[in-house]
């Protein structure tokens, strides 16, 4: 999961994401490149039993902290690759259960 998606940092799906960032934070394509790279980071840590469990932590801070993208996009009916994104209560969930994930997984 955490390939698939930052997959999209860089691809055709890259101006998306970029609108998703909230306003409120200054260079946005910036911060799209880092959360990419932090997520293939943290791909790889976390199948190390030496750095899975720092890995799996940082993910889910990496997770929160993302979460008002999401938010943004749901709200403002924003769409990824010309779909819709999840609206908001799904993507909730969906948040709730990628954070179990990597927390179980470290």
């Amino acid at each position: 999961m955490l390939l698939l998606t930052a997959s999209a940092h860089w691809g055709a799906k890259r101006p998306d994401l970029i609108r998703m960032v909230p306003p409120i934070f200054p260079k946005p394509g910036l911060i799209v490149t880092a959360t990419g790279l932090l997520e293939i980071a943290g791909a790889i840590g976390i199948l190390f039993p030496a750095t899975s469990q720092a890995t799996s932590i940082g993910l889910a801070v990496l997770l929160v902290a993302m979460f008002p993208a999401n938010v943004r996009a749901a709200s403002e009916h924003l769409t990824i690759g010309g779909r819709p994104v999840p609206k908001l209560p799904l993507r909730i969930v969906l948040q709730v259960v990628f954070l179990a994930a990597v927390l179980l997984a470290g």
